[in-house]
């Protein structure tokens, strides 16, 4: 990978300035608790850079042109890819992709993870947080995650 961490992180963050999650808090605090908890899971620099671009291009943060061209391993660019939901996909299929990508499914658990706290959900109304609870348990069904995932 040509671009260090470092300047992965930094070109994240500066992507997603101003950007907030569901409960009001920078988006940066997502994306630094993802790559943290790529990291934990084992995942190496690739993996740890495609967590913190993990939103970029799904997010419009980002384009697909930049990710095509950016100075990045190949195997971030295909987990960023693979982590990147498309609009009106099925989450089946969004789940079949992961799971066709080495490393996409370990940084989907950390993102699962993170998204699933029940510190970050409780801040949230309760029809807003039982919608994401589904969601989210949905999804790491599909992945074939546990809780110790």
């Amino acid at each position: 990978m040509s671009l260090g961490l470092a300047e992965v992180e930094a070109l994240a963050l500066a992507a997603h300035a101003g950007q907030t999650d569901k409960a009001g808090r920078p988006y940066a605090e997502h994306l630094r608790a993802v790559a943290e908890g790529v990291r934990a899971r084992g995942g190496g620099d690739e993996l740890v850079a495609a967590a913190w671009l993990h939103d970029a291009v799904e997010d419009g943060a980002l384009s697909e042109d930049w990710l095509r061209t950016a100075d990045l391993d190949r195997r971030t660019k295909d987990v960023v890819r693979a982590v990147t939901k498309q609009p009106g996909e099925a989450p089946q299929a969004y789940a079949r992709r992961i799971l066709a990508t080495p490393g996409a499914r370990l940084v989907k658990a950390a993102d699962l993870a993170h998204n699933a706290d029940p510190d970050r959900l409780a801040v949230l109304d309760e029809a807003t947080a039982r919608r994401l609870e589904r969601k989210y348990s949905a999804m790491r069904q599909y992945l074939g995650l546990t809780s110790d995932d």
